[in-house]
């Protein structure tokens, strides 16, 4: 039986036996209370019965017609709600995000369930569409290496007299383009995954550690790296954390200003979480153009160096692994020029 059916039958039983109560209580009290005039009538309590009995009968027949009927409506009145969220999650079922129930009405459970549904609905779609583009984008990104390699070979092919060295140094470039993608590709998706042992990780130990990695690459630029802050202890994988901060100070330095530039890292703790803020020179960024930076191949052309242009995934792998650690990621823009990238995690106990 449906849940509608259901709840008719259980409004018009309990209607029903209301009912029966309140008559069988008239009836006691009618045969138990003498009452003037039927004491001298022999048998009296059985003429009680026989007035009794009729209007007894009609008034459940009524209560029976009557509980079924209202139920029957109010069931429907009750369940329209469960309706609209039932059509709404077929809808989904068949590949549309779009819709949404937008339950009118008070503030009750099923509209706190129909909030939560449509939340819930542009999350996917947001995350479908996000996943679309990665994919289109990767698709995009690997075809051009891919297509260099191929008329790289064809020219070798139809020219046997052209320059062998420098079709193999064009081809090392381009292959090792196209295997650095791959490998950026293969982080996000175990991050996404958060397929990783936790354990306890100083953000101030892998700061150290990625600025003295990239201070070749800072010497080459010209920049310079100033490191502060406390012990800022959280729980996650060191390697995919480390990936982070090397991310996060690799793009500080290569989007720099051509000579002279800074970069300073800074750990820090908060109530409940620890921070690691890295801050770059550069040229000014507007507000908009540094909220876009952290989607895939996501290049602002002004803040991009011929020589280390990269794949375009480095603050998405950056977001990427925040999110798998519970953590969030903010851009922000200095007013002098540059940008502030602040990641919070949770922290853990130092003990």
């Amino acid at each position: 039986m449906s849940v509608r059916l259901r709840l008719t039958l259980s409004y018009a039983g309990f209607l029903l036996l209301a009912g029966f109560l309140v008559l069988a209580a008239g009836w006691v009290f009618l045969s138990r209370v003498p009452h003037v005039g039927l004491i001298m009538v022999p048998n009296y309590r059985l003429a009680i019965l026989r007035a009794f009995a009729p209007i007894a009968s009609c008034t459940l027949g009524f209560l029976l017609v009557f509980g079924l009927v209202g139920g029957w409506f109010l069931a429907g009145r009750m369940l329209a709600p469960l309706t609209r969220i039932t059509d709404a999650t077929r809808l989904a079922t068949d590949g549309s995000l779009s819709h949404r129930i937008r339950l009118p009405g008070h503030r009750d459970e099923f509209r706190e369930l129909a909030d939560a549904f449509d939340t819930m609905l542009a999350r996917l779609e947001a995350h479908v569409a996000e996943q679309r583009r990665f994919a289109a984008n990767a698709s995009h990104e690997l075809r051009t290496p891919l297509a260099i390699s191929k008329t790289l070979i064809d020219v070798a092919r139809t020219d046997p007299h052209h320059d062998t060295g420098e079709i193999l140094d064009r081809l090392h470039t381009v292959n090792t383009r196209a295997i650095d993608l791959t490998e950026a590709l293969l982080l996000v998706s175990r991050a996404e995954q958060r397929s990783f042992a936790r354990e306890r990780v100083d953000l101030s130990l892998l700061a150290e550690e990625a600025t003295e990695t990239l201070l070749p690459l800072a010497e080459k630029h010209g920049v310079a790296i100033e490191t502060s802050g406390d012990i800022a202890p959280t729980a996650g994988s060191q390697t995919l954390l480390l990936q982070l901060t090397m991310n996060l100070l690799h793009n500080a330095i290569v989007h720099n200003l051509p000579e002279q530039g800074t970069v300073r890292v800074c750990t820090g703790v908060r109530p409940g979480t620890v921070v690691l803020t890295v801050e770059n020179t550069g040229e000014k960024l507007a507000p908009e153009a540094a909220s876009t930076l952290t989607e895939p191949f996501r290049r602002g052309t002004e803040r991009v160096h011929t020589d280390h242009a990269g794949v375009g995934l480095g603050l998405a792998i950056v977001k990427t692994i925040a999110q798998a650690h519970d953590g969030t990621l903010a851009l922000a823009p200095r007013s002098a020029g540059g940008l502030r990238v602040t990641v919070e995690l949770p922290a853990v106990s130092g003990d």
